[in-house]
């Protein structure tokens, strides 16, 4: 299997099954979900508690794990769905297992058919990066009832993925189960005892599902044992009885584990249980992923715009060059009329004292067939075109960098926005014409419109924050008191930021600051300018784009971005 990068690695694999099994066993399906393309939730009611898993083939998170992060339903269920519920709701779970030490989980259900027969159905969850799936086929025959990504035999030639399809297992590695009785770490120790990291490789190469950390970890312990094989054994039981730990690698690197590290680590936290950590691990990188997957039609049609505006753009300004050449039309046309009775039918050019220019001969391009005031009237009519079109060309220029501002505010908005907030991205967006609204006649379930996330400063007065320009919009013209101070990057794409008070601090208002910078474009940077000033200076122009204010009167600060 690949991407043995992953801190999801085979072992922890083993411990998550081991903590699923323990808190899921026996339980009830009650609820089923797809809040996102390639994630299912499945709510299971268990020892008189609801457990929400989850279950991720996601190509950047795939993982599986009870989560409390708070998800919204599309307006429609997906087909995926509505076949899970078919097949799984109410079902019981039989046994959560590992497949030998690979990134493979199954799940055996007890579900009753149609007919009222009993039958058992396996839910598989394939943790393989881009290759990672969910697959519901029957225990008896094998048979797939439907996967989460269908894999045709075009796309793999070991195994089609698709519904109706015999289910056949990924190709196992050649490598052993360290869970079953073995001592090849003795041989490896021999060749590799000046050399940790040669000896993490190897026994990353030996044995099944060892990510780069867990193998070094292990290696650091064999070459400071007095006894290899209770070291050995040790190291293995800490997946059955685990210490969930957050913690920084020797890389700087955020990364998780089911063990205490004892090498290379920096600020660790510890969990109670491991679907606490990847909670506390992927709360924001699998947020923003998931924003982006919902996104992905606005992201797309908002791409295209921009590529339009852009080329758009470059051909005005062209079009403003070929206006600077206007005056030597007029130019032309006036030597042209002033010697009119030199020019005679048929010529192609003629060379004149140019009297704008010390009488300096200049030649000017004749059209053969025209006659001579037809040949000086056509430089007048081109010098007045061009004239003209300054203005409009200018007003168009106006319009169409306006357009790709908001359209870039608005993918800067996506990467900082969470889920819920991109129904009203995407909303917006249709009110403002770019996306058509699909199935407009059909009944779908309404959702509530987000609302601007809270934050408090270190003494408590709460900073609202818009993650979208409706919020943004709500914030500044309906939420906030006219006295309240308003925070916005300068110069670059970001929230509007509302401080609710009337009277604060100096800290107060460098907090705040910091806040507006930290949702914006500017998030990566180290110095970033805010300007602020009270909600009552803030104007909406007549007919302006959602989000857009103007301003003066304006202070400004450099923070570096955080939150409180």
């Amino acid at each position: 299997m690949e991407d043995d990068e992953m801190a999801f690695d085979g072992l922890f694999t083993h411990a998550m099954v081991h903590e699923l099994n323990a808190t899921l066993a026996g339980g009830r399906i009650a609820k089923i979900n797809q809040p996102y393309p390639l994630e299912l939730l499945m709510v299971i009611r268990a020892n008189r508690h609801n457990y929400p898993l989850l279950l991720s083939a996601n190509p950047a998170y795939p993982r599986v794990q009870i989560t409390q992060i708070p998800y919204q339903n599309p307006a429609s269920p997906s087909n995926f769905t509505m076949t899970m519920r078919k097949y799984l709701d109410g079902a019981i779970i039989d046994e959560i297992k590992q497949i030998d030490n690979d990134r493979i989980i199954q799940i055996s259900f007890q579900h009753r058919d149609e007919l009222g027969d009993l039958q058992t159905l396996i839910l598989q969850i394939e943790i393989m990066a881009r290759h990672s799936n969910i697959i519901l086929f029957q225990a008896a025959d094998h048979k797939i009832i439907d996967t989460i990504k269908h894999v045709g035999s075009d796309q793999n030639r070991v195994r089609t993925l698709l519904p109706g399809a015999t289910f056949i297992m990924p190709p196992k590695q050649a490598r052993t189960n360290p869970f079953l009785p073995n001592q090849h770490y003795s041989d490896l120790i021999r060749q590799f005892k000046d050399d940790p990291r040669e000896l993490a490789k190897a026994l990353q190469n030996q044995y099944q599902g060892f990510g780069p950390d867990s193998a070094l970890e292990l290696a650091h312990r064999l070459l400071t044992s007095d006894h290899l094989p209770s070291t050995y054994e040790r190291f293995l039981a800490t997946f059955n009885q685990t210490h969930a730990t957050l913690y920084e690698n020797e890389r700087g690197k955020l990364n998780f584990a089911a063990f205490t590290p004892t090498i290379n680590f920096r600020h660790p936290r510890s969990f109670e249980s491991l679907s606490d950590l990847l909670d506390a691990f992927y709360a924001d990188k699998a947020e923003r992923d998931r924003s982006k997957e919902l996104a992905g039609q606005v992201i797309k049609v908002i791409n295209n715009i921009l590529k339009k505006d852009r080329r758009k753009v470059k051909k005005l300004h062209q079009e403003l060059d070929d206006a600077k050449t206007a005056d030597q039309y007029r130019i032309n046309g006036q030597i042209l009329t002033t010697y009119l009775h030199q020019l005679q039918p048929g010529m192609t050019e003629i060379e004149l004292p140019n009297f704008y220019a010390n009488n300096e001969p200049i030649t000017i391009s004749l059209a053969p067939e025209l006659s001579p005031s037809r040949n000086a009237q056509r430089y007048f009519t081109k010098y007045n075109k061009l004239k003209t079109s300054v203005d409009f060309v200018n007003e168009q220029l106006a319009l169409t960098n306006q357009e790709i501002d908001y359209l870039t505010a608005v993918l800067s908005q996506i990467d900082l926005a969470a889920p819920a907030d991109i129904q009203d991205i995407r909303l917006e967006l249709q009110e403002q014409g770019y996306i058509k609204q699909k199935g407009s006649n059909k009944k779908q379930r309404k959702t509530k419109p987000s609302q601007p996330s809270e934050y408090q400063t270190s003494s408590g007065v709460p900073v609202l924050v818009g993650k979208n320009n409706r919020q943004n919009d709500q914030l500044t013209f309906k939420i906030a008191n006219k006295n309240e101070l308003w925070f916005h990057v300068k110069d670059l794409p970001g929230s509007h930021v509302v401080l609710r008070s009337t009277s604060p601090s100096d800290e107060e208002i460098q907090e705040a600051a910091e806040i507006a910078a930290y949702f914006s474009k500017g998030r990566d940077s180290s110095h970033v300018q805010v300007d602020y000033l009270p909600i009552k200076s803030i104007h909406k122009p007549s007919g302006a784009r959602p989000g857009f204010v103007t301003f003066r009167g304006q202070t400004t600060l450099t923070v570096t971005p955080k939150l409180p």
